[in-house]
This record gives structure tokens, C-alpha cells and sequence, in this order.
């Protein structure tokens, strides 16, 4: 049995992968950081397989992440867990740094120590890309980040392009573009959509508050992402991808159709501008080339953007009209 270990597994991505791994016939091993309440919400329906287990670790603590890999001696790590939010980085730029970057390279070092035959999977980012120096980007676009949690995954990506050169270790890197599902953080743009746009539908709020409309974005379903993020440890050699569909949506349009699927008729009625949501340095237009993918990994995205938008308003309306007002 091929094991595991995912940093990140109570996040959107960390537990479809888990789901993904566990259904391959892994044993998955997550890190779990201690706190006084839990939250496992993601992978409540999961947490008593006999195949998954919660290990107690933080990413700034590196005896931990060394201890957790050397008694584990995983097959695959994937590391998922991250400060993800661009806006809070902005208000939390040092943390960030820490989490998003520099931790990258403690559980690097925990890999080299204890367990160097272990295959290494690194969370990139589109957001690396930031004021874009190349349409579509691929692997080879250079990287001009726009914020700090945009600086701080180029550092992640770099010191794992290092390390895969420099001490022979198999680590490769996903440079995913925005990547969706009803398991989103609430703070985020596209799960913030398609919550106001239910709670406005059931009378629970009168309008939604946004910020730049006019932003765009690739955006794909979470669930194809981590299938990406299995295939590119399955490769004979270790090397970097981009993964994204390959087309480009403002949040204006997300706005439109989730209003549509809500099957509210007018997204202006509703609709409020508020600049505190306004970055204070905007990423105006991401479009990934996954042209490598596809061809290497034999990727693709299964979920078109408007099947996205339609699950998301709809599992939202559906949980909302089960919970209290």
C-alpha cells in the first residue's frame, strides 16, 4: 500500500485529494495543526476511514514536519497548506511569507533528512504570474507577482526547482490557475458569489458587496486539479506543469451566470460596488497553457465553466436552505 502525506488536507484541495488518494488504494497521512478547535468540516465524511490518519504538526515547527516524515517514510508529499488568501496577504504580509514560503523549504529539508526517496509535489500558483509578461502563460512565462502571497510561491516554487537540482530529490511543482468548488473558502471571490447570490434568492440578504468586476480569471473545478497533481508524481522524471483550461472569465461574467442558474434576472439589482474588496496592486488577466499537461500527463479539465458556476450556485442554495437565517 502506497502511502501519502498531504499538508493542507482540511483545505478545498487537501481533501479531494485525500478522496482521490484513499479511493487509489493509499494510506494518507494528514498534517493536522493542533488547535483549540478543529476544523476538519471538509473531511468530516472521511475522517474514520480506516486508511486516513491525522497527524499533529505545524509547518513553521520543523522538528515536527521531520519527525511526521521520517516516522511515516511516505511514498508521495504533497504540499498543499498555505496562507492561499492574495487579499490577506496584503494584511498579513510577513505571515504569508512564512507560511506560504519558507515552509516550503522546512518540509524540504524534512524530505532530504528523512525520507529523500519520497516524491515531492509543490502548490505553485498562477498568481506568480501576476502583471503578466506573456498570453497564455506556460511554464516558460516569466514570473512579475502583484502581492505578497504572489512573491512568497515563487520562493516555494524556486527552492523545490532547486532542491530537485541540487540534491537529486524528485520534487516537481503544479502551477495551477484558480481552481473552484462548493468547498471553497468563503472569502474567496467565486464561493462569496455564489453564497450572496443563494442568500439574496432565499431573502436573506438584500445585495452583494464586490469589489473589481472587472478582473479575469481561468478558472477550473478543484476535484480535475488534484487528478493534475497525481499524475505529475507518476512520472518517470520530476518536472513543472501548468495546469488551467485554457480560457479566461471576468468576475463580472461569474456574477452574471450565477445570477442566471439562481434564476434572479437582473445581477445589477443586486449588485453594490465596495472598494475596500479592490486590491491594492490587481492581477488583470490569467489564462494558463496547459498544453504540456495535456500532453504529458494525458490531463484534461472535465468541468466547463458554466457547469462550474451552475454546481457552486446550486450546492449553495442548497445549503443555505437547509441552515438557519
Amino acid at each position: 500500500m502506497k502511502k501519502a502525506f498531504i499538508t493542507g488536507i482540511t483545505g478545498q484541495d487537501g481533501s479531494y485529494l485525500a478522496e482521490l488518494l484513499l479511493d487509489k488504494g493509499y494510506r494518507v497521512y494528514g498534517l493536522n495543526r493542533r488547535t483549540s478547535t478543529q476544523n476538519i468540516d471538509r473531511i468530516q465524511h472521511i475522517i474514520h476511514h480506516p486508511h486516513l490518519e491525522l497527524v499533529s504538526g505545524d509547518l513553521i515547527d520543523q522538528h515536527s514536519l521531520t519527525y511526521a516524515i521520517k516516522d511515516i517514510q511516505p511514498d508521495e508529499v504533497y504540499n498543499l497548506a498555505a496562507q492561499s488568501f492574495v487579499k490577506a496577504s496584503w494584511d498579513q504580509p510577513v505571515l504569508t511569507g512564512e507560511f506560504t514560503g519558507l515552509s516550503v523549504t522546512r518540509i524540504l529539508e524534512a524530505v532530504r533528512f528523512a525520507c529523500p526517496t519520497a516524491r515531492f509535489y509543490q502548490a505553485s500558483s498562477s498568481e506568480m504570474f501576476g502583471k503578466v509578461q506573456q498570453v497564455p502563460q506556460t511554464e516558460s512565462t516569466p514570473f512579475y507577482p502583484r502581492s505578497p502571497y504572489g512573491v512568497a510561491k515563487v520562493y516555494g516554487h524556486w527552492i523545490t526547482v532547486n532542491y530537485r537540482e541540487s540534491f537529486n530529490l524528485y520534487t516537481t511543482s503544479g502551477i495551477l490557475f484558480n481552481h473552484e468548488s462548493p468547498r471553497r473558502g468563503l472569502e474567496f471571490v467565486t464561493r462569496k458569489v455564489a453564497n450572496a447570490v443563494a442568500r439574496v434568492k432565499l431573502g436573506k440578504q438584500p445585495f452583494i458587496e464586490l469589489g473589481n468586476l472587472d478582473a479575469k480569471r481561468d478558472w477550473g473545478y478543484a476535484k480535475d486539479y488534484v487528478v493534475a497533481m497525481w499524475l505529475m508524481l507518476q512520472q518517470d522524471q520530476p518536472d513543472d506543469y501548468v495546469i488551467a483550461t485554457g480560457e479566461t472569465h471576468s468576475v463580472q461574467e461569474f456574477l452574471e451566470l450565477s445570477c442566471h442558474y439562481a434564476g434572479i434576472p437582473d445581477w445589477q439589482a443586486i449588485y453594490k460596488h465596495n472598494p475596500k474588496f479592490d486590491r491594492p496592486a490587481e492581477v488583470d488577466l490569467l489564462i494558463g497553457d496547459a498544453s504540456k499537461a495535456r500532453q504529458v500527463l494525458g490531463w484534461e479539465p472535465t468541468v466547463t465553466f458554466h457547469e462550474l458556476v451552475e454546481l457552486m450556485v446550486k450546492a449553495e442554495i442548497v445549503a443555505e436552505s437547509a441552515s438557519a437565517t
